[in-house]
C-alpha cells in the first residue's frame, strides 16, 4: 500500500499575484528557501524571485524584468542565476540589478519562454514552454557557463518541466526530463561537455492519470524522484508523488488539501529536520473554482518521510 501523507498549507504567499503561479523552490540553507512567481496574473508579463524564511514564515519578494522559469543561487553571495523570458542572467539581491549572460533562447520560434531547469556546476539544463500549451516547438537546452555557450538539445517539446541529473551503474550521466503534455518522465543518456543527448527511455508513464506531471526533485539518496502533479480541474486535493527510479513504482503520496495544482517539490531542512516543500498554483482558475479550492496557490510543508543521507539539497551554480 502506498503511504499517504497530508501536507500542511502555509500562510505563504499572502497575495493573489504571488499565488498565481509559484514554482521552483530551492533550499538555500537551514530554514531558508527561494522560489519563483512565474507570473503575477493571467495577463501579467513579469514575475518575481522570493526568499522564504520557514522558521518565521516571512517572505521577501523581488520583482524581475520578465517571467522567470527558474532561479538558482550562485557561488557569489546574494547573486542568483535566473532564466527569464528568453534570457539567462544574474540577479543581485543587494541592488536588484539584472546582468544578461545569454540571449536569444528559442530564437527560431515565437511565443515561448524559459521554464524549468537544473544547475550542475557551471552548467544549466533547462527547457522552454509554448505559452499556448499546444505546439511542439519548445526547446531543451544546455548552457555552458564558462564558455557562455548555448546548445539546443531538442526543439520539439511543448512544456518542458522537471529536470534532474543522475549517474547510472556504468558511470553514464542521465538526464531525467518531463515534457508535461507527453505525460511521461523519461531518461536520456547525456554528455554535459559535448551536449550529446541519447535516446529517451520511459521511467514513469502517466498516460491514464487525471493530473499532469510538472516539477520534480530527486530524493537525497538519489534512488527516487518526487513529482508534482498538476490537476487542472477542481479536486478535493492535489498530489505530489515519490516514484522508485529503478522500478518506476509509486512509493509515497503527499496530498495538498484544497489545492489540486501542484507545481514543484523541494527537500529542505528546518532545524536539521528534512521536510518536503510543495508549491501550488491558481493558474487559470475561475472564481468558482478558487472558492472550491481554498488553499490553491499556497505553499505546503510536509514530513519528508525519506532517509536523510545528508546530501546537499541546493543546486548552486558555479560562476566562472
Amino acid at each position: 500500500m502506498t503511504n499517504i501523507i497530508q501536507a500542511e498549507p502555509l500562510q505563504v504567499p499572502d497575495t493573489a499575484a504571488l499565488r498565481y503561479l509559484p514554482e521552483g523552490p530551492m533550499a538555500l540553507r537551514d530554514g531558508l528557501v527561494s522560489w519563483v512567481g512565474i507570473q503575477h496574473g493571467t495577463d501579467s508579463t513579469h514575475g518575481s524571485l522570493n526568499l522564504l524564511d520557514l522558521k518565521t514564515m516571512t517572505n521577501q519578494s523581488f520583482v524581475l524584468p520578465g517571467r522567470p522559469g527558474f532561479a538558482f543561487p550562485t557561488t557569489k553571495e546574494n547573486v542568483f542565476i535566473i532564466g527569464c523570458e528568453r534570457s539567462i542572467g544574474l540577479f543581485d539581491l543587494t541592488d536588484q540589478s539584472w546582468n544578461v549572460l545569454c540571449e536569444g533562447v528559442d530564437s527560431a520560434v515565437e511565443n515561448t519562454i524559459i521554464n524549468d531547469g537544473w544547475a550542475i556546476g557551471n552548467k544549466l539544463i533547462f527547457g522552454t514552454k509554448d505559452l499556448e500549451f499546444a505546439t511542439q516547438k519548445a526547446g531543451l537546452y544546455l548552457f555552458k557557463g564558462e564558455e557562455k555557450q548555448l546548445l539546443q538539445l531538442r526543439s520539439d517539446q511543448i512544456c518542458s518541466n522537471g529536470k534532474a541529473i543522475t549517474v547510472d551503474s556504468n558511470g553514464q550521466q542521465q538526464l531525467l526530463d518531463i515534457d508535461s503534455p507527453t505525460r511521461k518522465l523519461v531518461s536520456y543518456p547525456i554528455n554535459l561537455e559535448s551536449g550529446e543527448l541519447g535516446t529517451a527511455k520511459t521511467v514513469v508513464d502517466f498516460a491514464q492519470d487525471p493530473a499532469v506531471p510538472d516539477g520534480a526533485v530527486l530524493t537525497p539518496d538519489g534512488k527516487g524522484i518526487v513529482v508534482a502533479m498538476f490537476r487542472p480541474e477542481v479536486a478535493d486535493f492535489g498530489e505530489t508523488r515519490l516514484y522508485d527510479l529503478a522500478s518506476g513504482e509509486l512509493r509515497m503520496t503527499w496530498q495538498t488539501q484544497g489545492s489540486p495544482q501542484n507545481t514543484c517539490p523541494a527537500f529542505v531542512r528546518i532545524n536539521g529536520t528534512l521536510k518536503l516543500l510543495i508549491t501550488t498554483a491558481v493558474e487559470h482558475m475561475s472564481d468558482e473554482a478558487r472558492a472550491q479550492c481554498p488553499n490553491a496557490g499556497q505553499l505546503f510543508l510536509a514530513d519528508a518521510s525519506v532517509e536523510d543521507t545528508g546530501a546537499e539539497l541546493t543546486a548552486t551554480y558555479t560562476l566562472p
